[in-house]
Protein backbone atom coordinates (compact mmCIF):
# COMPACT_ATOMS: atom_id res chain seq x y z
CA UNK A 1 0.00 0.00 0.00
CA UNK A 2 1.46 3.40 -1.29
CA UNK A 3 2.19 5.91 2.15
CA UNK A 4 1.07 9.63 2.13
CA UNK A 5 2.17 12.15 4.38
CA UNK A 6 0.02 14.51 6.34
CA UNK A 7 1.20 17.26 8.13
CA UNK A 8 -0.32 18.90 11.18
CA UNK A 9 0.59 22.40 12.29
CA UNK A 10 0.43 22.57 16.02
CA UNK A 11 1.67 24.84 18.80
CA UNK A 12 5.20 23.69 19.77
CA UNK A 13 4.52 23.08 23.69
CA UNK A 14 1.11 21.34 22.77
CA UNK A 15 3.24 19.08 20.05
CA UNK A 16 6.15 18.51 23.40
CA UNK A 17 3.85 17.57 25.75
CA UNK A 18 2.10 15.68 23.03
CA UNK A 19 5.45 13.70 22.25
CA UNK A 20 5.66 13.01 26.01
CA UNK A 21 2.96 11.61 26.40
CA UNK A 22 2.86 9.19 22.86
CA UNK A 23 6.35 7.86 24.42
CA UNK A 24 4.36 7.11 27.83
CA UNK A 25 2.06 5.12 25.71
CA UNK A 26 5.22 2.97 24.04
CA UNK A 27 4.72 5.04 20.48
CA UNK A 28 5.40 8.02 18.13
CA UNK A 29 3.23 11.19 17.46
CA UNK A 30 3.14 9.33 14.14
CA UNK A 31 2.14 6.05 15.34
CA UNK A 32 -0.45 7.69 17.52
CA UNK A 33 -1.93 9.54 14.24
CA UNK A 34 -2.25 6.39 12.46
CA UNK A 35 -4.07 4.47 15.00
CA UNK A 36 -6.62 7.86 15.40
CA UNK A 37 -7.08 7.76 11.84
CA UNK A 38 -7.99 3.77 11.58
CA UNK A 39 -10.30 4.37 14.49
CA UNK A 40 -12.17 7.00 13.13
CA UNK A 41 -12.53 5.59 10.13
CA UNK A 42 -13.92 2.02 11.24
CA UNK A 43 -15.63 3.65 13.57
CA UNK A 44 -17.45 6.14 11.73
CA UNK A 45 -16.49 8.70 14.80
CA UNK A 46 -14.40 9.21 17.46
CA UNK A 47 -14.25 6.16 19.37
CA UNK A 48 -11.70 6.31 22.13
CA UNK A 49 -10.41 7.87 24.52
CA UNK A 50 -6.46 7.78 25.55
CA UNK A 51 -5.74 8.73 29.12
CA UNK A 52 -2.17 9.23 30.55
CA UNK A 53 -1.32 6.90 33.64
CA UNK A 54 -1.15 9.79 36.18
CA UNK A 55 -5.17 10.00 35.37
CA UNK A 56 -6.71 11.81 38.46
CA UNK A 57 -9.13 9.22 37.93
CA UNK A 58 -8.45 5.12 39.68
CA UNK A 59 -9.44 3.06 36.58
CA UNK A 60 -12.85 1.44 38.45
CA UNK A 61 -14.35 5.21 37.95
CA UNK A 62 -12.77 5.90 34.76
CA UNK A 63 -14.32 2.50 33.12
CA UNK A 64 -17.53 3.16 34.68
CA UNK A 65 -17.40 6.86 33.07
CA UNK A 66 -16.86 5.29 29.76
CA UNK A 67 -19.08 2.82 30.07
CA UNK A 68 -22.05 5.20 30.91
CA UNK A 69 -20.59 7.44 28.21
CA UNK A 70 -21.23 4.17 25.24
CA UNK A 71 -24.19 2.94 27.00
CA UNK A 72 -22.84 -0.30 28.39
CA UNK A 73 -22.54 -2.53 31.17
CA UNK A 74 -25.77 -0.46 32.93
CA UNK A 75 -27.56 -2.22 35.59
CA UNK A 76 -28.67 -1.96 38.62
CA UNK A 77 -31.73 -2.30 41.63
CA UNK A 78 -34.26 -0.52 39.38
CA UNK A 79 -35.23 -1.76 36.40
CA UNK A 80 -36.37 1.89 34.63
CA UNK A 81 -35.31 5.72 35.74
CA UNK A 82 -38.74 6.25 37.08
CA UNK A 83 -38.38 3.66 39.70
CA UNK A 84 -34.72 4.85 40.50
CA UNK A 85 -36.37 8.20 41.02
CA UNK A 86 -39.35 7.10 42.74
CA UNK A 87 -37.27 5.29 45.59
CA UNK A 88 -35.21 8.58 45.68
CA UNK A 89 -38.51 10.71 46.61
CA UNK A 90 -39.59 8.07 48.96
CA UNK A 91 -36.96 8.60 51.28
Amino acid sequence: MAQATVRVRMDENLKREFDALCADFGMSAATAFNVFARAVVRERGIPFSIQASDSPLDPETAEALEDARLMRNLYGPYDTGEEAVKAMLED
